[in-house]
């Protein structure tokens, strides 16, 4: 009885396919395995850095396609030094595909949707140096975020501040506190709501734009280049640097708004 011949180049095909069938296969089980110990550790990175309760109500790893989802990420602290709630509906990392997560763990993109923060005092973001290393990641994109300050957060005669962002975007981004981001900002869509009315905000190509409240229908419009992120800042140095170009921002909004009115008069 005769045999068919098969040549060397169709046995390494066959042997490669059954490579790749095998891997995908362990990468499936893998993704199953891993999936809760990698969702629960970002979880409680966050609860660390927040000294917080961390919680999380579902997840899904998938190491072929290259992508990690965690649903309703929620982080909670109330004790002497104040009250902090972080509820976050969505977040998307998108990975390396077929497996190469693995070895680089870091997010091509990390998408956060459907987040509300609401904070007592900034003495909350006095962060704990964690123990895990920070996420990184190459894009940043921020959807329907609401951030709520009670007076005493900022300014008592301010009153309650409550910030809403519609959208923002940014580059690479490593997260040493949930703020990391604005350091690498790239557009800004948002609104900023203040005891004397709103003010619309936005920012993109280097130049930002607020309009309404204390600064009229007329957007007042100035060159804004948010400073690099120094490697070195550990978390609470970093939001001490957050803090004054906050700040220094605010300064240069009013100087340019007194500017353009002395202009309109001449």
């Amino acid at each position: 009885m005769s045999t068919v011949a098969v040549s060397p180049l169709r046995r390494l095909g066959f042997v490669v396919g059954g490579i790749v069938v095998v891997w995908i296969a362990l990468l499936l089980v893998l993704g199953s395995i891993f999936g809760a110990r990698k969702a629960q550790a970002i979880a409680d990175r966050l609860g660390e850095t927040l000294q917080a309760t961390a919680t999380l109500d579902d997840h899904d790893l998938a190491l072929v396609r290259g992508r990690l989802r965690l649903d309703h990420l929620r982080v909670a602290r109330n004790d002497l030094t104040g009250k902090l709630t972080l509820d976050v509906g969505k977040v998307r990392c998108e990975l390396a595909p077929l497996g190469i997560a693995l070895f680089d763990g870091s997010c091509r993109e990390l998408a956060i949707s459907d987040l509300r923060l609401e904070l007592s005092t900034f003495a909350l973001f006095k962060l704990k140096k964690p123990t895990r290393p920070p996420i990184r990641a190459h894009a940043v994109t921020i959807e329907n975020a609401t951030m709520i300050f009670s007076p005493a957060a900022v300014e008592p005669s301010l009153g309650r501040i409550t910030l809403t962002i519609d959208r923002a975007t940014a580059g690479a981004t490593t997260m040493k506190t949930p703020l990391s981001w604005i350091f690498h900002l790239r557009t800004l869509n948002a609104t900023l709501e203040l005891p004397v009315g709103k003010i619309k905000i936005d920012y993109a190509n280097g130049m930002l734009t607020a309009a309404g409240g204390l600064f009229g229908v007329t957007p007042v419009t100035l060159p804004f280049q948010i400073p690099v992120a120094n490697l070195a800042d550990d978390p609470k140095a970093e939001l001490q640097r957050l803090a004054k170009i906050g700040k220094q921002l605010a300064e240069d909004l009013v100087e340019q708004k007194a500017r353009d009115w002395l202009r309109s008069k001449r």
